[in-house]
């Protein structure tokens, strides 16, 4: 009996001992791997960032930014958008005079001058124009070419139909990839409009302005909408009724005739002769 209880304990003892053997083994790979991951860590290049305004909470068209819509945050330097802000005090400069947004923008995202206005300043179309283009506003109906489609961003190709210089009427494109900057003289992307504007405000260089004006004064101006992703360069189009129905114009040449008048008497007589040219 005795000799059982003792084989028993030795057994108990040597299953004690190697549970703190397995014990011991599993804390030293773990410290190993700590250590291990710690080493990649300190090898592991720092990233350099900067700080960043982003809003608080979505910012929709015309909303005023105020210090209770922006924080800042650490960015990446290598990848900070151009036109952020750094500060909230030059986001802000002053809040009884506080910037509007001219775009939607969502929670941390970051504010771009691009998508707000001056300081002070409205939502206005004279605030989102890229400097050096002007704007122009194109009076349009339902024989426009166009649909309740069109939202302020788009670009367009914009032709004009009226008398040409021979007579008869000709449809020319005046000018491709125009930006449409406001429908109604709403700027608002994300307002959904529905029917046909009764206006459409695109951006454009002041000779395509002078151009559009013209046209518009002296024929109709139709609007026709260019795919997002189309970068195509279209060349010089215009289209007259002939072209249209296929007709061929014929030119007929018409043979020179030279002739000299000489007097007999009271009587001029003309006399047909060689052409010498």
């Amino acid at each position: 009996m005795r000799a059982v209880q003792i084989g028993i304990l030795g057994v108990g003892l040597a299953l004690a001992g190697f549970g703190v053997f397995m014990a011991q083994n599993y804390v030293s790979q773990t410290q190993a791997a700590i250590s291990a991951a710690q080493a990649r860590n300190s090898a592991a290049p720092t990233i350099q960032t900067v700080t960043v305004a982003v809003a608080t909470r979505p910012l929709r068209y015309g909303e005023p930014i105020g210090i209770d819509a922006v924080r800042t945050i650490n960015w990446p330097a290598d990848s900070v958008p151009p036109g952020v802000f750094q500060t909230i005090e030059a986001l802000v400069p002053d809040p009884n005079r506080p910037r509007v947004a001219l775009r939607a923008m969502e929670a941390g995202e970051p504010i771009l001058s691009v998508k707000v206005s001056e300081p002070g300043e409205p939502a206005g179309i004279a605030a989102i124009l890229t400097p050096g283009m002007r704007a122009f506003t194109i009076r349009v109906d339902q024989n426009s070419g166009i649909s309740g489609t069109l939202r302020p961003s788009n670009t367009v190709d914009i032709y004009w139909t009226g008398r040409g210089a021979q007579g008869g009427d000709i449809t020319r494109l005046l000018s491709s990839g125009v930006r449409i900057i406001a429908l109604d003289e709403n700027a608002d992307e994300d307002r959904n409009f529905s029917g046909v504007p009764r206006s459409v405000t695109i951006e454009a260089t002041a000779e395509t302005v002078a151009s559009l004006a013209q046209g518009q004064s002296t024929g109709r101006l139709s609007l026709s909408l260019v795919g997002l992703d189309d970068t195509t360069a279209l060349s010089q189009i215009q289209v007259d009724g002939n072209s249209l129905l296929g007709v061929e114009t014929v030119v007929q040449q018409v043979q020179e005739r030279c002739t000299v008048r000489t007097r007999r008497g009271a009587e001029v007589v003309q006399i047909e002769i060689p052409c010498t040219n």
